[in-house]
C-alpha cells in the first residue's frame, strides 16, 4: 500500500525522436510510453568528439538512477536517454560556437579598424622620437574614441556552412553589430510645396494690388509676411541643428582619423629624418617636397590595406625616396655648374620669348608647316606596309616567272612586260592623303586597291595558220612530191602594264587629298632616308693611288669590286632604280648594292632598304658584324647609321682596308656613285653584311 503521506513524484512528459517519454525527475529516470512500434535497433549510436564522449558519460554517471524502491519498480530505456542528452549536448556545442564565432568577428574587425602604429623597441628607447610617439598613441585613441561614439546597429548575417558528414549544406543565422551608415539628410521636398507656394505669391500679389489704398491692410499685410519669414527661417534653423546634431558622431570621428593620420606622418617623417640625416641637412623645399611624399603614400596605403600595411609601405617608401634623394644630390654636387647653366638657360629663354611674342607665332608656324608635310603614321607601319606592298610584287613576278611550266604546249610565249616596282614614298604619300594614319591591317584593303589599278596582267591566246613543207614517195611510181601543209600553231602572249601611283593618284584622290599627296611627295614625309637611305656627302670621289691593302682571312670577290668600281661617276641612278622595278627616282644605295650583286651572278640579297630589309637579310643567315669587325672582305655590304638612333640609314660596297681606315663604293652618295674612306673604328659604320663567296 502506498504511504499517503508521502509526496507525489514529479513527471512530465516529453516528445522525443523515438516517440513520446515520460521523465521522473524525482527518480532520475525516463520511460518510454509511447504506442508507435520502436525501431528495430537503438544500438547503432552516431560518431561523436572525444570531448562530447567524455561530457556524456560524466552526465551518465551524474544522473545515474537511485535505487528503486520496494513498491515501484521502474523501467529503463537507456536508448532513449542517450540520445535525450546527446540532443541536448549537441545544442550546449551549437551555442558556444556561435559565441566563440561572434568573438572572433567582433576582435577581427577591432583589429581592422585600429588606428594605432605599432613601434619597435628600437623606435621606443630613441628619445627624438619620443614625443612623435606619443602624439601617435594619443590620437589613436581619440579616434578608437570617436569610432565608438558612432551609432551602432544589428544586422542580420547569414553563413553558409557544408557538413561533410551528412553531405548537406545549413544556414546559420544571426546578427552582427555594425556602424550605422552616415544618414542621408537631405531634405525631401512636398510634392504640394510648389502648388502651395504658387498659391501663396497669387494672394500676395492681389493683396499688393489693394493695400495702397488701404493703410490698415498694408500694415496688417507687412507683418504677415515678417512673421511668415521669421518661421521659415525658425523652421530651416531647427531642421539644420537636427542635421547637425545626427552627423556629429561622423563629424567627430572623420576628424579624429584626420589627426590621427597627421600624427602618424609626423612620425613616419620623423623616423625618416633620424635614419636619414643628409635630408635633414637639406633645402627646405627638399624636407617639404619629401613629406609630402610620405603623405601620399600612407593615404593611399590607408585606403587600401590596415594601418600596419600603410605604416610598412610608407616605411619603405620613404627609405626608396631618400636613396633617390641622395642620389640627386650627389649628382648636383658633381654637376652643379652644368645645372647653373641650365638654369640660366632657361631664365634667357623666358626672357627672349617674353621680349618677342612674334617668334613664338613664326615658331609655331615652322613647327606646324613640318609636322603638316611628314608622315602620320609609325615608321614601322609605313615599312610594314611596304614590305606587304613589296610581297604582293614578288609574287606577281614570281607567277610571271612560271607562265610557262603553268600554260604548257604553246609552240611560243611572247612577252610584253613593264618593270615591277613603285616607288615607296608615292605609296606611303597615297595611303597617308587617303587615310591619315594607317596600320598594316587598315591599309590592306587599300593595298589591294591600287595594286590592281597599278599592274595588269593579261594573258591571251594566239593561233596563227601556218604553213610546213612535207614531203612525200609515191610507193607505187617511187616519185617525190613537196607541198605546203597548213597547221596551227599557237601562241601564248603575255603582257604586263605598270602604270605609275602618282598617276593613279588623280583618279582616286580629291582635291584636298590630292594636294596633301603632293605635298608628301614633294618632301618624302620628311624621311627620306627610311625606305632607302643614302649619304649627303657633295665632296667629290676619292682616289685609291698609293692605299696599300691589307687581305683578310676571309675569301672576297674582287669582280664585284671591279663592277662597283665601273659605276662611278653615275648621277641620278637611274640604271639601278629602274633595273630593281622603280618608274620613278627613290633613295637608291641600296638598288645600287643589289643590282652590282645581281650583275657579278648573285640573285641574292635583292634589297630596297637598309634597316627593314638588307640588314634582316644578313643577320637571318648568321651573316653579320657589327662595328668594329676585322675581318671584313672586298664584296661585303657595309651598313652606316648616320643619326646614331640604332636603324641603318645608308650601305655601301667594301673595296677593303689598309688597316686604318676601310674603302667603300657607295651608290647615291650626294646622288652620284662614288668611292668614300672611313676609320674602322667611326661611330657612324653600324656593320657589316659578310657575303659567302664559296
Amino acid at each position: 500500500m502506498k504511504d499517503p503521506l508521502k509526496p507525489r513524484d514529479k513527471v512530465t512528459q516529453k516528445m522525443s525522436r523515438d516517440g513520446l517519454i515520460e521523465v521522473n525527475e524525482t527518480k532520475e529516470s525516463i520511460e518510454r510510453i509511447s504506442r508507435r512500434e520502436q525501431e528495430a535497433d537503438y544500438t547503432k549510436q552516431p560518431e561523436q568528439p572525444q570531448d562530447m564522449t567524455q561530457q556524456f558519460h560524466n552526465q551518465a554517471s551524474e544522473t545515474a538512477p537511485l535505487p528503486p524502491t520496494p513498491d515501484i519498480a521502474p523501467k529503463h530505456d537507456t536508448a532513449t536517454a542517450e540520445r535525450v542528452m546527446e540532443h541536448i549536448g549537441a545544442a550546449q556545442t551549437r551555442q558556444a560556437s556561435k559565441k566563440a564565432v561572434r568573438k572572433a568577428q567582433e576582435q577581427a574587425t577591432a583589429s581592422g579598424r585600429t588606428s594605432r602604429l605599432q613601434f619597435t623597441d628600437e623606435e621606443l628607447s630613441t628619445p627624438e622620437l619620443e614625443k612623435y610617439i606619443k602624439n601617435s598613441d594619443k590620437a589613436a585613441e581619440r579616434l578608437d574614441a570617436a569610432r565608438v561614439a558612432i551609432p551602432k546597429e544589428k544586422v542580420l548575417v547569414r553563413n553558409r556552412t557544408f557538413d561533410e558528414a551528412t553531405g548537406k549544406g545549413k544556414t546559420r543565422l544571426h546578427f552582427e553589430e555594425r556602424e550605422k551608415p552616415m544618414p542621408d539628410l537631405k531634405h525631401r521636398r512636398n510634392p504640394l510645396s510648389r502648388p502651395m507656394q504658387e498659391a501663396d505669391i497669387f494672394v500676395h500679389n492681389k493683396i499688393h494690388e489693394v493695400e495702397k489704398d488701404n493703410s490698415g491692410v498694408e500694415g496688417a499685410h507687412k507683418t504677415e509676411e515678417v512673421t511668415e519669414g521669421g518661421a521659415r527661417y525658425g523652421a530651416r534653423k531647427i531642421r539644420e541643428g537636427y542635421h547637425r546634431h545626427k552627423l556629429k558622431p561622423y563629424r567627430a570621428a572623420a576628424k579624429a582619423e584626420k589627426a590621427a593620420a597627421r600624427a602618424n606622418v609626423e612620425f613616419q617623417y620623423q623616423k625618416l629624418l633620424h635614419d636619414n640625416p643628409q635630408i635633414a641637412a637639406s633645402n627646405p623645399l627638399s624636407r617639404y617636397w619629401q613629406k609630402r611624399q610620405i603623405k601620399k603614400q600612407y593615404a593611399k596605403a590607408a585606403r587600401t590595406g590596415s594601418i600596419k600595411t600603410a605604416a610598412e609601405n610608407t616605411r619603405k617608401a620613404a627609405k626608396k625616396a631618400a636613396e633617390t634623394i641622395q642620389k640627386t644630390a650627389e649628382f648636383a654636387a658633381r654637376h652643379w655648374k652644368g645645372i647653373l647653366l641650365i638654369i640660366a638657360a632657361l631664365l634667357l629663354f623666358i626672357m627672349v620669348s617674353a621680349g618677342l611674342s612674334s617668334c613664338g607665332a613664326m615658331f609655331s608656324g615652322l613647327l606646324n608647316g613640318v609636322i603638316g608635310t611628314s608622315y602620320t603614321s609609325e615608321d614601322s607601319d609605313l615599312v610594314a606596309v611596304e614590305n606587304n606592298y613589296a610581297a604582293m610584287e614578288a609574287e606577281l613576278q614570281q607567277r610571271i616567272d612560271n607562265i610557262e611550266r603553268d600554260y604548257p604546249g604553246y609552240d611560243e610565249y611572247r612577252y610584253d612586260l613593264d618593270n615591277i616596282g613603285h616607288n615607296p614614298h608615292a605609296l606611303a604619300s597615297y595611303l597617308t592623303a587617303l587615310l591619315q594614319s594607317y596600320t598594316p591591317q587598315s591599309a590592306q584593303a587599300e593595298l589591294d586597291r591600287i595594286f590592281n589599278l597599278q599592274y595588269k596582267l593579261t594573258i591571251t591566246e594566239e593561233v596563227e595558220i601556218r604553213y610546213r613543207t612535207e614531203t612525200s614517195t609515191d610507193p607505187e611510181t617511187g616519185e617525190t612530191t613537196t607541198e605546203k601543209v597548213p597547221y596551227e600553231y599557237y601562241i601564248l602572249n603575255v603582257s604586263l602594264t605598270n602604270r605609275d601611283i602618282a598617276t593613279i593618284a588623280p583618279e582616286v584622290l580629291n582635291e584636298e587629298q590630292l594636294a596633301m599627296f603632293r605635298v608628301y611627295l614633294e618632301t618624302s614625309g620628311n624621311k627620306p632616308l627610311l625606305f632607302g637611305g643614302g649619304s649627303s656627302d657633295t665632296s667629290a670621289s676619292e682616289d685609291l693611288s698609293g692605299v696599300q691593302f691589307v687581305n683578310g682571312t676571309r675569301p672576297g670577290n674582287t669582280e664585284i669590286v671591279d663592277i662597283a668600281k665601273r659605276q662611278v661617276g653615275n648621277v641620278g641612278g637611274r640604271p639601278y632604280w629602274s633595273w630593281y622595278g622603280f618608274n620613278s627616282r627613290v633613295e637608291w644605295c641600296a638598288c645600287f648594292v643589289s643590282w652590282c650583286y645581281n650583275q657579278a651572278g648573285k640573285s641574292e640579297p635583292r634589297f630596297a632598304g637598309c634597316e627593314w630589309q638588307g640588314v634582316p637579310w644578313f643577320q637571318s643567315r648568321g651573316q653579320w658584324g657589327a662595328r668594329g669587325y676585322e675581318n671584313i672582305a672586298p664584296g661585303d655590304a657595309i651598313f652606316f647609321d648616320w643619326d646614331l638612333d640604332g636603324s641603318a640609314d645608308h650601305v655601301g660596297i667594301v673595296i677593303g682596308t689598309d688597316g686604318s681606315r676601310v674603302y667603300t663604293v657607295e651608290g647615291n652618295s650626294g646622288n652620284a656613285c662614288k668611292i668614300k674612306s672611313y676609320p674602322l673604328d667611326y661611330a657612324c659604320i653600324k656593320g657589316y653584311g659578310l657575303m659567302n663567296w664559296n
